[in-house]
């Protein structure tokens, strides 16, 4: 019979032949129960009397926006403005942070330390919003 050859297969199959089940290495000769209870915990008094603060907010991570001729021709031809941030500071928070201080929305940031040990950004603008309109509105460098 056919049918009943290939639904065995399909079990099969499905089941795995031959497939063991790795077992853990035992490194002992006597067997210890498991403790598998879990409680919730009920501290007495807080470990940390007041929450933690963040390292780095908004006004932390973006320093100051750069009006070199480099930055300006960033800004003209690519969109893109150029901020000094904090050297600590990665990606993601510059994004927020630009969010947050100029309400803009950025495609991507581009980050890397100078030389003299600052962290540059170069944040590329979405379509929609025009960087030098931004730079001359908010952030009055042109």
């Amino acid at each position: 019979k056919p049918s009943a050859k290939a639904g065995a297969a399909a079990k099969a199959v499905l089941k795995g032949a031959g497939a063991h089940k790795t077992r853990k290495i035992r490194t002992s000769t006597t067997f210890h129960r498991p403790k598998t209870l879990q409680l919730s915990r009920s501290p007495k008094y807080p470990r940390k009397s007041i929450p933690h603060v963040p390292r780095l907010d908004a006004h932390k991570v973006i320093l100051y926006p750069l009006n070199t001729e480099s930055a300006m021709k960033k800004i003209e031809e690519n969109n893109t403005l150029v901020f000094i941030v904090d050297v600590k500071a990665n990606k993601r928070q510059i994004k927020v942070a630009l969010k947050k201080l100029y309400d803009v929305d950025t495609v991507k940031v581009n980050t890397l330390v100078r030389p003299d040990g600052l962290k540059k950004a170069y944040a590329r603008l979405t379509p929609d919003v025009d960087a030098l309109d931004i730079a001359a509105t908010k952030l009055a460098i042109v």
